[in-house]
């Protein structure tokens, strides 16, 4: 019988074991640029099967948060460098999760103090984290978009394209698209932030388009089986809906599988919140999901993600639901985690008031279980 900790090939990266740390923002790389804390942090971590980076820019258009990192600068891919080369000297394998958040930022935080892009010009009812003139971190409403033209499109998917080769440039085992939460890819798919009536909008077909041309775009360049996606079909994170999502991720997860990704990572229900979240008439079936993916050929490895605990994880591996299980907060409080899922000891409690911004406090000084007394 498969376990949570057997080890795994998915794509052309192989894993000591099926635990993913889940990407988790944390606000700690000032100037869009990873650091030395950053890099402990994440080596800490590296007993992970697979560690996934905090949402990262394709570029400062992308930005939506302060103190994220970026792919897009010299100084951030050498940021990169110290932190993918402590993971792998740790005998760790991480991949960057690439972002561009659309209308989810501030003029603040823009090129020029511009307003944010989205595919159409609908404000978010949502929040952003800033810094304030004294370094304290607040959140404030994000900014009114415009609508994206439609020839800007091909220069937003170059940039994906050239942020995948950075990454692997900068020493990454892969990518996986963040095509989730209400970001922007996210809010192509989705009926309630697109209203747009060219190819871009209207049928499912259409609003999946952007989607397609950035996965052909990174698999072209850095190849399938280094390639990965994150979806979450009901997630309300960041004002999305869409009152028809099971036809509608249906036909992403078909068309995904005419290629070798290395893995497809999916939120079941509210991001950070209720498993059983719904949109639209019915329960979204995720098994359904999984189905039609694989009866179209699909064989990318299968992680699911959001509130699965030890006993949830080790029943979804072994009854062939699941290939990988990511985990959230309980790896941000137990960088040894793996350790404590396999021996089942008790977990270290996370520190939500540290959770966004700050330094080494609540970030790298969670104890490990040797120091734990």
């Amino acid at each position: 019988m498969t376990t949570l900790f057997d080890p795994i090939k998915i794509g052309d990266i192989e894993l000591a074991n099926r635990i993913v740390m889940a990407p988790l923002t944390r606000n700690r790389s000032p100037k869009a640029v990873p650091n030395t804390l950053n890099a402990t942090y994440y080596e800490q971590r590296a007993t992970a099967g697979l560690l996934i980076t905090e949402a990262t820019a394709i570029t400062h258009q992308g930005q939506g948060y302060a103190d994220v990192p970026g792919l897009y600068t010299p100084e951030a891919l050498d940021g990169w460098k110290k932190v993918t080369d402590a993971v792998h000297g740790a005998g760790g394998k991480i991949v960057v999760q690439m972002w561009h958040v659309g209308r989810i930022s501030h003029t603040s935080l823009q090129p020029n103090g511009g307003k944010p892009v989205a595919p159409s010009a609908l404000v978010a009812k949502s929040k952003t984290y800033l810094v304030n003139e004294d370094g304290t971190g607040s959140f404030a409403e994000t900014s009114e978009p415009r609508a994206l033209e439609i020839g800007e499109l091909p220069g937003i998917v170059e940039d994906y394209r050239k942020a995948a080769r950075a990454a692997i440039d900068a020493g990454f085992d892969g990518v996986e698209i963040h095509a989730a939460n209400g970001y922007l890819i996210d809010q192509f798919l989705r009926s309630g932030s697109n209203k747009r009536t060219d190819a871009y909008g209207g049928s499912i077909e259409n609003r999946a388009r952007f989607l397609f041309e950035v996965v052909d775009a990174i698999t072209a360049e850095i190849g399938a089986g280094r390639t990965a996606i994150r979806i979450s079909p009901v997630t309300p994170a960041n004002d999305v809906s869409d009152p028809n999502p099971q036809p509608l991720f249906t036909y992403v997860v078909e068309k995904l599988a005419g290629y070798d990704l290395a893995y497809i990572h999916i939120i079941e229900g509210a991001t950070g919140g209720p498993r059983d979240h719904q949109q639209g008439d019915k329960p979204f079936d995720y098994a359904a999901l999984r189905t039609a993916y694989e009866a179209k050929g699909g064989h990318a490895a299968w992680m699911v993600n959001n509130g699965y605990d030890r006993q949830m994880a080790l029943d979804a591996v072994a009854e062939g639901q699941a290939d990988l299980v990511a985990f959230g907060k309980p790896f941000i409080a137990n960088p040894d985690l793996v350790r404590r899922l396999k021996e089942g000891t008790a977990l270290n409690t996370p520190d939500q008031k540290t959770f966004y911004g700050g330094g080494a406090v609540g970030y790298t000084d969670y104890p490990a279980l040797e120091n734990a007394a």
